[in-house]
C-alpha cells in the first residue's frame, strides 16, 4: 500500500468516524423548527404540538420560530442556508414547499436543496362564505355569483392554493372574483366572519372553531372524500362543482447534506410524537388527519412533494398566477 493511498484511506475513515460520532451525540442542544406562517397558523400549531412530545424522545428542547413572507419561501430559505447538522428544521405545507416555487423566483430548489424527514398530517381546503351570504348551497352560490360579479375572495398572498383554486373555479363556472391577499389565514378568517369579504378557500383546521357557529357558510370540501371533522359537508364533486381537489399536507425537512443517521433520529422522534394519544386527539380536534405509519417516512414525503410540484406547477403557470 503506497503512502498516498494510505493517507487517503485514513482521511476517509476519519471523516466517517466523525460523522458517526456527531450522529451519536445528536441532539446535544436545542432544535429550532422554522414555521413559514404567522403564529397560530397550522404549521406553527403542528410544530408546537409535536415539538412538546419530540423533546421527550430527543432529550432536548424544540423551539418554534415563525419566519413569514413570500408565500412561506423566506422561512424555507432560512433552513436551506442552515448548517446540515439537524438543528434547523423546516415545517411546511403545499403553499410554502410547492406553490411558492411556481410564483416566486427562488434562489434554491425545493426538491434538491432539502432532505425530507417525515410526512405529518393533511387537512382539506373548504370553499366557504360569510354567514350572511344569501346562497345556502353551491348551485345557489354559482347563480348568485353570476348575478353579483366581482364578489370578494380572500386568500393568503397572491399565489397561494386558495387563490389558485379560486381562479380555476371562476374560470370553469364563468364567474369573477375580486381577490384580496392577506398575510395569513387568520386575517382573512377574521374579515370573513366580520362580513368584510364574501368568500375564501380555507384550510380545514382554520375553520374548525367556527363550524356550527352561523358565522360562516361551508359550500364544499375540496377533496375527493368528505372531511372527518364535519362529514355533513359535501365534496366539491358531490356539490356539482369542478373537480380540482386541493388539500394541505404538512411535512418536515432538513437542509440537504444532513447525515442519514441524524435524519433517522429526527424521524423516529416524529413517529413517536404522532403515535402519542394526546397528540393524536388534539390534532383530530383541529381537523388534521395523521398519515398512516407507513407514510410517515422521508421516502413518502419526498414522493408526495415531487408529485405535487408536477401536478400544480403547470396549473399555476397556465393560470398565469404570479406573486405581486
Amino acid at each position: 500500500m503506497n503512502n498516498c493511498f494510505r493517507i487517503a484511506l485514513v482521511a476517509i475513515c476519519a471523516a466517517a468516524s466523525a460523522t458517526s460520532v456527531a450522529g451519536d451525540r445528536y441532539p446535544s442542544r436545542p432544535i429550532t423548527i422554522i414555521a413559514p406562517t404567522t403564529a397560530g397558523g397550522p404549521p406553527d400549531t403542528i410544530a408546537r404540538l409535536i415539538g412538546e412530545r419530540m423533546k421527550v424522545t430527543l432529550g432536548e428542547p424544540i423551539i418554534v420560530e415563525n419566519v413569514t413572507g413570500a408565500g412561506g419561501s423566506l422561512g424555507v430559505a432560512r433552513v436551506v442556508r442552515a448548517e446540515p447538522d439537524g438543528y434547523t428544521v423546516s415545517i411546511g405545507h403545499i403553499n410554502s414547499h410547492v406553490f411558492s416555487g411556481a410564483t416566486y423566483a427562488l434562489p434554491f430548489d425545493l426538491l434538491t436543496d432539502l432532505a425530507p424527514v417525515a410526512l405529518l398530517t393533511r387537512s382539506p381546503q373548504l370553499f366557504i362564505g360569510r354567514g350572511g351570504l344569501p346562497p345556502n348551497d353551491l348551485s345557489e352560490l354559482i347563480a348568485w355569483l353570476k348575478a353579483n360579479p366581482n364578489a370578494s375572495f380572500g386568500s393568503v398572498g397572491m399565489g397561494g392554493p386558495g387563490r389558485v383554486w379560486g381562479i380555476y373555479f371562476a374560470n370553469t363556472v364563468g364567474v369573477r372574483f375580486q381577490f384580496i391577499p392577506y398575510r395569513g389565514a387568520a386575517s382573512f378568517m377574521q374579515d370573513l366572519i366580520a362580513g368584510q369579504i364574501d368568500l375564501a378557500a380555507a384550510e380545514g383546521s382554520n375553520i374548525v372553531p367556527h363550524l356550527g357557529s352561523g358565522k360562516i357558510k361551508t359550500y364544499a370540501v375540496l377533496s375527493e372524500t368528505r372531511w372527518a371533522a364535519s362529514p355533513d359537508i359535501p365534496t366539491i364533486d358531490q356539490a356539482g362543482g369542478p373537480a380540482l381537489h386541493s388539500s394541505f399536507w404538512h411535512g418536515l425537512w432538513l437542509p440537504k447534506g444532513t447525515p442519514n443517521d441524524v435524519i433517522s433520529k429526527l424521524n423516529a422522534a416524529v413517529v413517536d410524537a404522532l403515535a402519542d394519544p394526546a397528540v393524536r386527539a388534539r390534532l383530530a380536534q383541529l381537523g388534521h388527519e395523521i398519515l398512516p405509519r407507513n407514510q410517515q417516512t422521508p421516502q413518502a414525503l419526498g414522493t408526495l412533494h415531487r408529485a405535487e410540484i408536477e401536478k400544480w406547477w403547470p396549473i399555476i403557470k397556465a393560470a398565469n398566477v404570479k406573486a405581486e
